[in-house]
């Protein structure tokens, strides 16, 4: 079963690139990131909210600042769902096909 949820978080570019940059760096801040980013800190911490009621995140305290990293499980959740999504529509294409195949070869029998 698909988790709306998650896709939801996911289907955004910044929080795609988001998720990226804290896996390249093992890590980061709302700051951190909005320095990487083309988006304002407070945007930055938005984004991190959804990631995190998503659980594609964790944070702890760090400073005055939270400091937040990827939960790997959850991550790899959402690929293994990708995968068995990609899977379900190759075989409906590939069902599709093989009808219109047989249209094809049908008319071509018609006088």
């Amino acid at each position: 079963m698909i988790d709306d949820e998650l896709w939801s978080a996911i289907g955004d570019p910044t929080r795609r690139r988001m998720l990226d940059l804290l896996l390249a760096s093992g890590g980061g801040t709302a700051t951190s990131l909005s320095d990487q980013l083309p988006v304002t800190r407070q945007a930055v911490a938005k984004h991190l909210g959804v990631l995190d009621r998503a659980g594609l995140v964790h944070s702890t305290p760090s400073g005055r600042e939270r400091r937040y990293t990827v939960d790997e499980d959850r991550l790899a959740h959402a690929i293994n769902q990708l995968t068995d999504v990609t899977s379900a529509w190759d075989r409906r294409l590939q069902r599709i096909a093989r009808i219109a195949e047989a249209i094809e070869k049908h008319e071509r029998k018609l006088p």
